[in-house]
């Protein structure tokens, strides 16, 4: 229960180093950037807690072992010799993945079937096709590393958006872009093309000190190391901060209004959150001091369909240059020249990140 291996935060691409600045806030202290995440040393309690309080990853893994494997063979013959039973539970079904780098085993089907069958046959476990339980294989340069998928569903599934629009913001992404824009949790936050209401209900979440997982199960309920009294002990039993500010959204479409207002109210933060049908011509920043205007506008991805889009977001610019005085701007765009369409003056470009197979970027700017 207390020995410590490497526990692996895998990140949005290009969101690795708020990642690492959230696990190291939240006392993770030996984080560190790796390839496509974050990783610390740790024990299971780390990896429940993980779980619970962190709003970037958007999954988990636990490693518990490594070695070298230069074909099949060897592959089988060592992965009979792994304690499965220290780890996984007879009764509970699982699946193997794999991925091959750069290994003179590259075919990932087939080393997945032979760790399943090792542990099928010398531990006796059942393996299923949709099983919420996963171990994952990971072989580079030769190197085999064995971990369990300690999340299940991605972590940005915090257990209350079930009403969605179209290309929806991740919650794990909107966190991290929340974050970048140095959004703590003091200010209000204003999103005027909010769609089903991500980053009002995030940052409204934040402020109040909702950890993101209260609302979920997660995959490492099910494997042997659980201790339910030790982890319902991590869950707070109620917010920790009762915010004086309001967070707010608006967008033009009145079905995404409604989303939103249903998602705040499954959230519990429906007493903080207020939603409004308005266009960007209408846009008014709320009584009370400046805080942080984010959004994720349509950017397109037709050609032909650009000069709407050039001329709402020339909208936004002068709507946000002449109303809101002293707030901050956060726009994500897959399109610099979107941006540069609304006349702010942006700060320097943040790394790209990946959403959805398209490439967007964080335009900040201090109005």
């Amino acid at each position: 229960m207390t020995a410590s291996f490497p526990i692996f935060l895998v990140s949005t691409p290009g969101l690795e180093a708020p990642l690492c600045d959230e696990a190291l806030e939240n006392g993770f202290a030996s984080a560190r950037i790796t390839d496509g995440g974050v990783t610390f040393e740790g024990s299971w309690p780390d990896v429940w807690r993980a779980n619970l309080v962190l709003r970037g990853p958007t999954r988990i893994l636990a490693r518990f072992a490594e070695f070298r494997a230069l074909h099949l063979a060897q592959l089988d013959k060592r992965s009979r010799k792994i304690a499965w039973g220290d780890f996984l539970r007879r009764d509970i079904p699982l699946r193997v993945d794999a991925s091959c780098k750069r290994s003179r085993i590259y075919h990932a089907g087939a080393a997945a079937q032979r760790v399943a069958t090792a542990i099928v046959e010398e531990f006796g476990a059942t393996m299923s096709e949709d099983a919420a339980l996963r171990v994952m294989v990971r072989i580079e340069d030769d190197l085999v590393t064995l971990s369990i998928d300690t999340t299940g569903e991605s972590l940005h599934k915090r257990g209350f958006k079930e009403a969605v629009n179209k290309a929806p913001m991740r919650e794990t992404m909107a966190a991290m872009f929340l974050r970048q824009c140095g959004y703590d949790g003091t200010e209000p936050v204003l999103d005027p093309m909010c769609g089903s209401g991500t980053f009002v209900i995030e940052a409204a979440e934040i402020a109040t000190g909702l950890i993101p997982g209260r609302l979920r199960t997660f995959a490492f309920e099910s494997l042997p190391s659980f201790d339910a009294n030790a982890f319902a002990a991590l869950r707070p039993d109620a917010p920790t901060v009762a915010p004086s500010m309001l967070f707010h959204g608006s967008d033009r479409d009145a079905g995404a209004i409604r989303m939103a207002e249903e998602n705040a109210m499954r959230s519990g933060v429906e007493k903080l959150t207020r939603f409004e049908q308005q266009s960007i011509e209408e846009l008014e920043p709320p009584a009370g001091p400046p805080g942080l205007v984010i959004l994720n506008p349509p950017y397109g991805t037709r050609i032909g369909d650009k000069a709407p889009l050039v001329s709402l977001h020339r909208t936004l610019g002068k709507v946000l240059k002449t109303r809101f005085s002293g707030w901050r701007v956060g726009i994500i765009t897959a399109d610099k020249s979107l941006a540069q369409a609304t006349g702010l003056k942006f700060e320097p470009a943040l790394p790209p990140v990946l959403h959805g197979g398209i490439r967007v970027a964080l335009y900040r700017a201090q109005l």
